[in-house]
């Protein structure tokens, strides 16, 4: 295998550049994300009178919405799918409660659909100096600490936000923080603390980075690849805000080298792995379904801590993964505090259907297994969700993928 793939543009990016940018009232975005999630949030962003407004199955759009909607005194329903509705919300409603939002929940308490129903503005004081303190949970989502953030800039005094438990994701909260300085804002990283001054956003300009979460498939095609095989990725950045560029990392222990050609351009190609691997992804969630299959399938024993937010996204993706590993011999064993252990026994690809679950990275992290036999993924249209051109992309470096029958 032997080529070069286009990686989508970062969805996570294109979509806090879009938050803030409407908040800074001006400045173009250059490569956003050609993502359903992205999509979606450009145009309800753009209907300033709309009642309704459908997050559909994006968590960031939900999250995001939820607090620029609720800070910007919008008043309307913002709701999302049937899996949407049963992802919490509570920690971020109670923390824009607590900013002044009027919020409520027009189904189960704590989960979406919500009534933004305006806001109670609290005027600064000539005393006003110390920012709104809130207490937060980090170990649920990083988004709603990244949607509090980004309306910080906006508050009479600012906001300080003291993070309680295991803070998962936090490269993503670091990716924020970068972009919103980017437009202006002024934000204190320290540690358990973030603070953020108030500021006025300024209309700037921004280029979105392709998306390393969608590069990490391609790591997985080498990884599985006959020797001799290599890919080139453009538009990735040797010094990346996004978290996900430690596949490069991981996939070294897989048996992928990266070299990067120039800035923005790296190469892939193909080494011998390690004997075994143990990861924690707390930092990166949403590789760890390409890395197990990848290491189930070269029968690499390996050990992963840090996939407590798994349960919480499209689909419950610990037991998508321990169904879907099974057709192949692979298994994904919960081990005890918050250990799961990747095995496999006569790992072999015979034409097996994948189902995906309504989940764009269940059905990318499977298709990789195509180089080692013919697979069938079900509803392959759910990557419109972060990477709508993956399967075109995969026929340019060589992939057969036949119609499905009618």
């Amino acid at each position: 295998m032997r080529g070069t793939a286009q990686v989508p543009a970062s969805k996570s990016e294109s979509n806090r550049a879009l938050i803030i940018q409407a908040l800074a009232g001006g400045g173009q975005l250059f490569n956003l994300s050609d993502a359903n999630d992205t999509q979606l949030m450009q145009r309800l962003l753009q209907d300033p009178v709309a009642p309704v407004f459908d997050a559909e199955d994006a968590g960031t759009v939900m999250r995001f919405l939820s607090a620029y909607l609720a800070m910007t005194g919008r008043q309307a329903e913002l709701t999302g799918t049937a899996r949407m509705q049963e992802r919490p919300i509570a920690v971020l409603v109670d923390a824009l409660r607590e900013l002044g939002a009027r919020i409520e929940y027009a189904g189960q308490e704590g989960y979406p659909p919500l009534r933004l129903l305006g806001r109670t503005p609290q005027p600064a004081t000539a005393e006003e100096t110390e920012p709104i303190e809130l207490t937060v949970r980090g170990d649920i989502s990083s988004q709603y600490i990244s949607a509090l953030l980004m309306i910080a800039p906006t508050l009479p005094a600012g906001l300080r936000i003291w993070l309680t438990g295991k803070v998962g994701s936090r490269p993503y909260i670091r990716m924020t923080q970068a972009l919103m300085q980017h437009f202006g804002a002024v934000c204190r990283d320290l540690g358990e603390v973030l603070e953020v001054r108030p500021q006025a956003y300024q209309p700037t300009d921004y280029t979105v980075e392709g998306d390393w979460s969608g590069a990490s498939y391609w790591y997985a095609m080498v990884a599985l690849a006959p020797e001799g095989s290599y890919l080139t990725l453009p538009t990735l950045r040797r010094y990346s805000w996004q978290g996900d560029q430690a596949i490069a990392g991981i996939m070294a222990q897989l048996g992928v080298h990266t070299e990067f050609l120039a800035d923005e351009t790296l190469r892939l190609t193909k080494n011998a792995p390690a004997a075994r691997l143990t990861q924690d992804f707390t930092d990166c969630p949403d590789l760890a379904q390409t890395v197990a299959v990848v290491a189930a399938a070269l029968g690499i024993p390996a050990t992963f801590t840090g996939l407590e937010s798994l349960r919480i996204k499209e689909t419950d993706r610990i037991a998508a993964l321990q169904t879907e590993l099974a057709k192949f011999g692979g298994a994904l064993t919960d081990a005890g505090e918050g250990r799961f252990a990747v095995s496999s026994e006569s790992f072999q690809v015979t034409g097996q259907t994948v189902a995906t679950y309504h989940d764009h990275r269940m059905a990318m992290a499977f298709a990789p297994l195509a180089l080692l036999g013919e697979i069938r993924i079900e509803a392959p249209q759910v990557v419109r969700k972060s990477y709508p051109q993956f399967w075109q992309e995969l026929e340019k470096v060589g992939f057969s993928i036949p119609a499905p029958a009618v």
